[in-house]
């Protein structure tokens, strides 16, 4: 007997494990020798990482299209991993040690710190991939990969040398986004845009004559950083700007400083946006490093990396400089304190004009909060503008495609306008740079300290002492060798050959730039070719207003706690159910609540057909069912599967979802089941023979259609369906996906389909027009055809049951003060006089048709405002659309009711 309830927390582990111990997820299995390959990379979670709701959704949605290949035949390989995290996981290691009380990194030294960090991998570092197993993630486990593991490393090492001998990879000195806390150069996805209510100072430079005396002039420059103003090299005005034109060409005495400073005309400068005048700092922001590179102005850099104003043998600071006492006594002012006394300092000189009140975005480091400074240092960069080219050439050509397609926009739009890479970080964490120095500091990169060592000798024509680079690699260099690394390259291995390129990557629109493009670079210069055929890309996961998660917000929903309560299955499908292309996923608790109960649906069902005696029957043979109804949930089944498998290949994942939920819980449970009942319950013979065969076949096509949305309990069905029948037929998960396009009968779907219809029809209209529940109405039909004649004689006691209708009866026309149904072009009615009053109910649905087209037209002036579209906050505004949404639907079920009453 089955259990009364399916129970997740019993059966999920045990299941898992039965996974395992039969390899299901191996890829290269040997009865798929001959195989089509299907491959799939998993976007490596950062190792120090825990399971949060877009890991939930990317990999659940990579799983439903392993799962679903791999019943389709093919031989998937789900390749999984972690990312070494270099930041993220040299920051969780330190603070381990400060807790611990233990040395810091410093006092380690790099070797022993190293040590520690693979010590804390190999304790902690298996936290995500053992939740993603929680989850139900078909990857093959056993090739599960690290971005440092000794493979990878040998991929790193080639891709960089190979890069540099062809010229891509250099050195230079450039503003990066440097975090004074690391004390190391971060990426762009790493710096977050905080809104800070800061000040705009108003500081007057004096201009000066060709002697450099002082004129009277003065212009007035806007700063939110009055502290980097020790580092100006000009002035900007907009060469269109007719309140400046006068003095473009000439000079300014930098106060505090005394340096002779230009003003120059660049299109940078914005008349419109504080007072037109932009102070210009090359070494410290990075739109004015662009304008410095157009009017070669010097690099002057003032600040240390902790962000301590540096002075003191300053050499680019003192040049043509003559600074005033109190300027030099800044020195190793930390720069918020700098702040403070260039302000007090610049106001004792009556030169600070104004200060104004000023909200504006300030970059933050993502993992230590502080600050971001654009920061001159030398750094390693990777020219990848010839690399971007290629990349685009093969979206153009249909050789990579993204889905949605407007994604495309996307990836193209930062190609075409791609800058110089950063690839160097300053952490003991990740891959070491390939490159070593003499003590002449010329540099020789290659794949080992030896190679670097006979390069050395050749150059000197003697050996030579050499000096690795301590500077690691952007993980990010690493991640974008992914496809092809975890498969072997650089060695020719029959992984890399079976499953290279790739067929699909799942990932979110977030790291398109960063992780998607790269990929797409690294694999074509590397191996001349894409690597995966098909990028698609989900939205985000949101809260249930449509508000982003976040911490801060104390709005964060974590998936464990959610499969601890109902199930991964129940998560699994809501968040498949919900993903439409484009459209971000609002989470309710709600809506995995519901799913829970359709696992339970389904699994009531089964035990109904456990107790009806409906057991798998070996020589059943569906297609030569010969009961109307048998052949139209065949016929129905047959349908669903077709919608499944082209919404799948469509990448449409809640089309595919609800399919399968219609057909399950529509039509299985709601009408096939109940339509059944008396054949079943009845009389022993033939038809129920077929029926009961009919059902248990049913139950097994659910199986494998719902098996990649909700594995554990599909698995633990077929299994119990299996053992009922006294079958050993393996695991649903290696099954085969079903073919039932032979199945379908116009004529049976023509009858039942009828039946259902009017039943539905019925119902509706009940309780459109408040029909009281227990009423037995009549039904009459309006000159009905000779088909539907022949359908009431066959299903008229069924329809009484489900419609509670009293008498059914046939006219020629439609009776006065009737609810008229339509249904599949013949004409039914409802004569309710005497059961509900008519006109009231006319005046009812009138009235609330009006209040609804007067909240509708409420709703669109909103939406018509561009001042509350600009204002309001994106859930708001999201808000107001779906209240729209709703109150659409809702008017058009009360004309269609009033088109029924009023015929």
């Amino acid at each position: 007997m089955m259990d009364k309830t399916f129970d997740p927390a019993a059966v999920e582990a045990r299941i898992a494990a039965e996974w395992e111990e039969a390899q299901a997820f191996r890829a290269g299995r040997p009865d798929r020798a001959d195989a089509a390959p299907y491959s799939i990379m998993i976007p490596p979670p950062n190792v120090t990482g825990s399971l949060h709701m877009g890991h939930a959704l990317n990999n659940t949605l990579q799983d439903v299209l392993a799962r679903f290949e791999r019943l389709r035949g093919k031989d998937v390989l789900w390749q999984p991993g972690t990312d070494h995290a270099g930041i993220a996981t040299q920051m969780v290691v330190e603070r381990r040690l400060a807790e611990h009380q233990q040395p810091d990194r410093r006092a380690l030294g790099r070797a022993e710190f190293v040590r520690r960090v693979w010590a804390w991998k190999a304790e902690s570092g298996g936290t995500i991939v053992n939740q993603l197993k929680r989850l139900g993630a078909s990857c093959d486990w056993s090739r599960e990969r690290f971005t440092m593991d000794e493979g990878l490393s040998k991929a790193v090492v080639k891709v960089f040398v190979d890069l540099h001998e062809a010229g891509l990879i250099y050195r230079d000195k450039r503003l990066v986004n440097w975090d004074p806390r690391f004390q190391t150069a971060i990426s762009d996805l790493e710096v977050q845009q905080v809104e800070v209510k800061g000040h705009l100072w108003h500081f007057a430079y004096p201009v000066v004559d060709q002697e450099g005396r002082e004129t009277g002039e003065t212009i007035t420059v806007a700063t939110t950083r009055p502290e980097t103003m020790l580092g100006d090299a000009a002035v900007a005005v907009h060469p269109e700007d007719e309140r400046y034109r006068a003095l473009i060409g000439r000079t300014v005495r930098l106060p505090l400083v005394g340096r002779l400073i230009p003003i120059v005309a660049d299109s940078y400068s914005d008349p419109e946006k504080g007072t037109g005048a932009v102070k210009i700092t090359p070494a410290h922001d990075f739109n004015d490093f662009e304008v410095g590179r157009r009017h070669g102005l010097p690099l002057i850099n003032v600040l240390d990396q902790e962000a301590r104003i540096t002075l003191d043998g300053n050499e680019a600071f003192l040049e043509n400089a003559s600074p005033e006492p109190e300027a030099l006594a800044l020195h190793g002012l930390d720069r918020a304190e700098a702040r403070k006394a260039v302000v007090a300092l610049m106001e004792a000189r009556g030169r600070l004009v104004a200060v104004e009140p000023n909200t504006h975005a300030v970059p933050h480091g993502d993992r230590s909060g502080v600050v971001i400074e654009p920061y001159l240092t030398d750094q390693w960069y990777l020219d990848v503008k010839p690399l971007a080219d290629r990349a685009m050439q093969a979206v153009r050509d249909g050789r990579t495609r993204f889905v949605p397609e407007a994604y495309e926009k996307t990836y193209f739009q930062w190609l075409e306008h791609i800058e110089p890479w950063c690839i160097s970080r300053q952490l003991w964490w990740g891959h070491q740079i390939p490159a070593w120095y003499d003590p002449d500091g010329n540099v020789f990169v290659a794949g080992s300290e030896e190679e670097a060592l006979e390069k050395a000798a050749a150059r000197h024509g003697r050996p030579v002492a050499l000096r690795r680079d301590e500077d690691v690699l952007d993980t990010w260099f690493s991640s974008g060798l992914w496809p092809f690394s975890t498969l072997g390259w650089p060695e020719a291995t029959p992984e890399l050959a079976r499953y290279y390129p790739t067929s699909t990557l799942v990932t979110g629109f977030d790291i398109i730039f960063f992780w998607v493009a790269r990929m797409m670079m690294m694999g074509l210069h590397a191996l001349g070719e894409v690597p995966f055929r098909t990028v698609y890309i989900h939205a985000l996961v949101r809260d249930e207003k449509g508000a982003k998660m976040s911490k801060s917000k104390g709005n964060v929903v974590d998936p464990l706690d959610l499969v601890d309560r109902y199930g991964a299955d129940a998560l699994r499908f809501t968040l498949a159910a919900m993903a439409a292309q484009g459209r971000d996923i609002k989470l309710s608790v709600q809506r995995v609540e519901g799913y829970r109960n359709f696992a339970t649906k389904l699994w009531n069902a089964a035990r109904f057909a456990e107790m009806n005696g409906c057991r798998i029957a070996p020589d059943f043979r569906p297609e030569a069912a010969r009961e109307t109804l048998n052949a139209w949930a065949l016929g129905e089944a047959a349908r669903a599967v077709a919608e499944v498998t082209a919404a799948l290949d469509a990448f449409r994942f809640n089309d595919a979802a609800a399919a399968a939920y219609r057909f399950v819980w529509n039509v299985f449970c709601d009408w096939y089941l109940e339509l059944a009942k008396p054949v079943l319950q009845g009389e022993a013979g033939p038809a129920q023979d077929e029926t009961r065969a009919t059902v248990a076949f049913l139950i097994d096509q659910i199986c494998i259609l719902l098996h990649p949305f909700m594995p554990f309990l599909t698995e633990e069905l077929w299994a119990t369906k299996g053992r009922e029948a006294g079958l050993e037929r393996g695991l649903l998960a290696l099954g085969r996906w079903p073919d039932l396009g032979r199945l379908g009968r116009p004529e049976a779907e023509a009858e039942i389909g009828w039946v259902v219809d009017l039943v539905s029809e019925i119902r509706s209209a009940r309780s459109e027009t408040n029909v009281p529940a227990g009423a037995q109405i009549p039904l009459v039909l309006v000159d009905p055809s000779e088909a539907v004649r022949a359908r009431l004689g066959r299903w008229g006691e069924t329809i009484r049951r489900l419609g509670r209708i009293g008498e059914i009866g046939a006219v020629a026309e439609s009776p006065a003060k009737a609810v008229q149904l339509l249904v599949r072009g013949e004409v039914a009615a409802l004569p309710l006089e005497g059961v509900v009053d008519l006109a009231a109910e006319v005046a009812r649905l009138r009235k609330e048709e009006g209040k609804l087209e007067g909240e509708i037209g409420k709703i669109d002036a909103k939406l018509a405002n561009a001042d509350f579209l600009a204002r309001a906050p994106e859930e708001v505004v999201e808000e107001q659309r779906e209240r729209r949404e709703a109150a659409a639907e809702r008017l058009a079920k009360v004309r269609e009711a009033l088109a029924r009453l009023e015929g």
